[in-house]
């Protein structure tokens, strides 16, 4: 099994090497890929030391699975020719997202889409993976109308400069080059490229992704995008309007009995999720769950996850998995 991952020296690239070792992924040779100025320098996997190489030297070593983590520019560049290499790719970019002729996959909700014919796979956006984790039971089971959410997204979603940035400015270095504002004790509604309809391309694919994934786009989505200055951990307030009507703990047992996900709800003793929980966790964390009362058959809920884990890399090798069972890598 020679598995290559391209972006390996990234935060999410690198993540995906811890979670290949901690999953025990059956790699028999480690192909890491990164940019020229990366090439010839060293990553560490299962205690060994592997050279990280071009993209062309892996295509050539003809790897049965890339895990890609490199921009959607390299991705839409690299992924076809990886593929026509006989290799499956996962791709974590939104390169490949909406194309109709590309599955789309949260192994939890829609894993059973995938086939022997699906070269390229896509690995939704982070804060949709950690959403539709809760959504998809609750529409199973009562249908969903209309999803309203806001979400409060760390900087580790934007990668290692975004860290490295709040940390300055944290220790009193104010410069900002990664966001257009400072970060630090602030909150940046703004993440990725703005539209001519005023949202943000980040919302637009919370808004197109969360339809895709659950197979019914009758789902009415809309969505603000906010930075907040936190490390890792994205968190999201969701207003979900259902076809009927629901008991509350109805909801969290329906909840509490869905693989990947941990109810944490006791505002009695402060039990709710927060993102310094979730970090270095697999699971999506879901509390606040309670009535919506300006409204009929309408809830809120707050969900957090450590988005370079579930939201990226865990949801990746999850798919990964899937396709090794399968038989088909």
């Amino acid at each position: 099994m020679k598995v290559a991952v391209v972006g390996a020296t990234g935060l999410v690239g690198s993540t995906m090497l811890k979670i290949l070792e901690e999953r025990n992924f059956p790699v028999t040779e480690l192909i890491p890929v990164a940019s020229e100025k990366s090439v010839g320098s060293k990553v560490v996997f299962k205690g060994n030391e592997y050279r990280v190489v071009s993209a062309d030297t892996a295509i050539a070593i003809k790897p049965s699975l890339a895990l890609f983590s490199a921009g959607g520019a390299l991705s839409l560049e690299l992924a076809p020719k990886f593929a026509a290499a006989g290799c499956r790719v996962i791709d974590n970019s939104s390169a490949w997202r909406m194309h109709n002729d590309i599955k789309l996959v949260v192994p939890e909700v829609n894993g059973h889409v995938l086939t022997a014919a699906d070269m390229i796979i896509a690995n939704p956006n982070c804060s949709t993976i950690q959403m539709v984790m809760v959504l998809n039971p609750i529409h199973l089971k009562y249908g969903i109308k209309r999803v309203v959410v806001s979400t409060y997204q760390s900087v580790s979603g934007t990668g290692q400069k975004a860290v490295k940035e709040l940390m300055d400015q944290r220790n009193g270095d104010m410069a900002h080059h990664i966001y257009p504002h400072q970060i630090d004790l602030n909150v940046i509604p703004h993440i990725d490229i703005f539209q001519e309809n005023g949202y943000t391309k980040e919302e637009i694919k919370m808004m197109q992704e969360t339809c895709k994934i659950m197979g019914d786009q009758t789902i009415r989505v809309t969505a603000t995008t906010v930075r907040v200055p936190v490390i890792g951990g994205h968190s999201e307030s969701v207003n979900i309007e259902l076809k009927s009507s629901f008991y509350e703990s109805d909801i969290k047992e329906l909840l509490s009995n869905q693989s990947g996900i941990v109810v944490v709800d006791n505002p009695a003793m402060n039990g709710y999720p927060m993102p310094i929980n979730a970090e270095g966790k697999d699971e999506v964390f879901v509390g606040r769950i309670r009535k919506d009362y300006s409204q009929e058959n309408t809830l809120n809920c707050w969900i957090v996850s450590d988005n370079l884990r579930k939201g990226a890399a865990t949801n990746a090798v999850q798919i990964a998995k899937l396709l090794y069972n399968n038989g088909w890598i």
